[in-house]
């Protein structure tokens, strides 16, 4: 029988129980699927990263497209699934599985491009982990649709935040399509958006060396209460200041003291436009300590 992405999704969803707690939906949807390869670009030859193959339907339109794919699965049964479905496959070595948590399983060296519907639950460690360790290279994801207009930062100031903050340092990100719950089995309770990061190093591009953990640890801190003032909500140091090397509560509270007349500090951490944010960062990070 012809493989194609309900074939797959059907197959896996007879044989396997879905799992709530893996946050397991299927995308069937043919024409989303050719929505996220064309995203994508021109994939043909790359080494491309799958989060979560599940039953295997996009990894089927990857491959179509001429990709080298290695898929991330911690599920067994959708692991068992992959290698009866895809034995050619994987023999031929134009897939590979890994079996483990893609959130601290090793990821291959050589990737080129990152392409997944990840788990709901799971997109913003996932997100984090792609900033630290793959963020030159371009990535298209199924997420939420909300939590795509928050990493787009689409409508400001409602939408504006530290995660959109964070990623406007590594990426140029663009919405694509919506999708609709009846494009997946079972069927989530939201909508969801196809979303593109395209890779830019916004910091050189500005001329700026300020630490990358320094920037969401203001802006994290900062945005846990967006109608206050910066001057009152910057006040205390960050949580985790610590782990910023030269840094403690007595260098943080004097540098806050030397520059909380900026007139930076009398705005809403919402109205703020991202370049502010790396002036604020700057500010702080030249002060001396003695």
């Amino acid at each position: 029988m012809e493989r194609d992405a309900r074939f797959l999704v059907d197959l896996l969803r007879d044989r396997h129980p879905v799992s709530r707690e893996l946050g397991q939906h299927y995308l069937f949807d043919t024409s989303v699927l050719n929505a996220a390869i064309e995203l994508a670009g021109d994939i043909d030859g790359q080494h491309v990263l799958e989060v979560g193959c599940g039953p295997g339907s996009l990894t089927h339109h990857l491959l179509l497209a001429g990709a080298r794919v290695s898929a991330i699965e911690i599920d067994e049964g959708s692991l068992q699934h992959m290698k009866l479905h895809f034995e050619d496959e994987i023999a031929s070595g134009q897939l590979n599985l890994i079996t483990g948590d893609a959130l601290t399983v090793q990821w291959p060296q050589d990737i080129d491009a990152l392409v997944a519907n990840i788990p709901y639950q799971i997109s913003s460690p996932l997100l984090e982990r792609v900033q630290r360790e793959i963020r030159t290279i371009p990535a298209v994801l199924l997420v939420q649709e909300e939590f795509a207009e928050r990493m787009a930062m689409s409508i400001p100031p409602l939408d504006r935040g530290p995660l959109g903050l964070s990623l406007w340092l590594d990426f140029d990100i663009e919405i694509g399509r919506r999708v609709p719950p009846s494009c997946f089995s079972p069927q989530p309770r939201v909508h969801s958006r196809l979303i593109r990061l395209e890779p830019i190093d916004r910091l050189d591009i500005i001329g700026s060396d300020v630490d990358r953990r320094m920037f969401r640890q203001v802006t994290s801190q900062c945005f846990k209460d967006r109608r206050r003032k910066l001057r009152n909500l910057i006040k205390r140091p960050p949580r985790r200041l610590s782990r910023i090397s030269g840094w403690h509560r007595e260098r943080w509270q004097a540098a806050i003291s030397s520059i909380q007349q900026h007139p930076l500090f009398e705005e809403r951490p919402d109205m703020l436009e991202p370049e502010d944010w790396v002036e604020i960062c700057t500010l702080i990070s030249e002060y001396n300590f003695e």
